[in-house]
């Protein structure tokens, strides 16, 4: 991961191989009084933020403003619509500070990301946008908060992961290493053909994964949606912590409802950042929640099933056909 020093120098300098300016095209004067109008709304924004207790100090520097300017067309989707009259200045305050800019810049400017289109979900610990690539196809962009201490709750899943050894306890240290363990914990459960989004690509506190949903609005929650062959989906998630426990050796650790999405008549596991690798001293403990909140789910859906069959079948499924896929750019 390139260090914020590393920013810093990138933000500031000119990019190699630009091409040469183009001509400069003839503006009607009712466009060009629109162009001037736009400038200055934008102006009058960076400014609204310079002045709210120094916290945007620093896109006064010339270097932080060109890159600010560079995707600033590409970020407004994200909250609204138009110029910055309408922009909600506590979801920029709570998501767009400067490392996401810089991080978002950084995946533009590398293709994995085109545009921010428009919010689909937001929690304590991330906002997650519908965004587009290069190719015009939809990917979701989650942005983890860097300016809030839920994280600090949270160290409990990730202590005792051997992956992410030496841990320091700053908050925005945290922040990384539970994105790049989401990263990395989406990644491991694709690659046992297991239904999750797939990983994109990871960037100090943003990650881009599949979108899940249609042209207008994310996929529904499992808790949202009425199920008329609950047993089906039972199986198919209970095999779910089977083949995460037995072949990928991972715990989701919050196996629920609420993180599990219903897309095309089948269910989407998401929010895999909690999960933790069988190794872990909470390893079991969490296994057996995720396995009564299934049960639970399915005695609410009329189903007669209970927690010893479940576990049983969670450790001892016969899993000799499932192998491993190979993830395709």
């Amino acid at each position: 991961m390139a260090r914020d020093d590393d920013w810093d120098e990138l933000a500031g300098r000119p990019r190699k191989g630009r091409k040469p300016k183009k001509k400069r095209q003839h503006r009607t004067k009712a466009e060009r009084l629109d162009h001037e109008h736009q400038r200055a709304e934008q102006n009058e924004f960076l400014r609204g933020l310079n002045d709210r207790q120094g916290r945007y100090e620093w896109m006064k520097e010339e270097r932080y403003n060109t890159m600010f300017r560079d995707i600033e067309a590409k970020i407004q989707g994200a909250m609204g619509t138009g110029t910055y009259d309408w922009v909600d200045r506590r979801v920029f305050d709570q998501v767009f500070d400067r490392l996401t800019l810089m991080a978002l810049y950084k995946m533009m400017k590398s293709g994995i990301i085109d545009t921010l289109d428009f919010p689909v979900a937001r929690g304590k610990e991330a906002h997650v946008f519908h965004a587009t690539n290069l190719a015009g196809e939809p990917v979701a962009v989650k942005i983890f908060h860097t300016s809030n201490a839920v994280f600090k709750n949270l160290i409990q899943y990730i202590e005792g992961d051997p992956r992410f050894t030496g841990l320091r306890r700053k908050h925005r240290d945290l922040v990384e290493v539970w994105v790049r363990k989401e990263y990395r914990n989406l990644t491991r459960l694709a690659r046992w053909g297991l239904n999750v989004p797939r990983a994109h690509g990871v960037h100090k506190n943003v990650l881009v994964m599949d979108y899940v949903g249609s042209a207008t609005s994310p996929s529904p929650k499992l808790r949202d949606v009425a199920i008329d062959e609950p047993q089906l989906v039972y199986d198919d998630l209970l095999k779910f912590l089977a083949v995460s426990w037995q072949k990928a050796n991972l715990v989701h650790g919050d196996f629920s409802p609420y993180n599990i999405l219903w897309h095309d008549g089948r269910a989407c596991v998401i929010d895999v950042g909690q999960g933790v690798v069988d190794s872990h001293p909470k390893a079991q403990e969490f296994l057996v929640r995720d396995v009564t909140r299934l049960v639970e789910w399915g005695q609410k859906n009329g189903l007669d099933v209970d927690l010893a069959d479940a576990m049983y079948e969670v450790l001892n499924m016969d899993l000799s056909d499932v192998e491993q896929v190979e993830l395709l750019d």
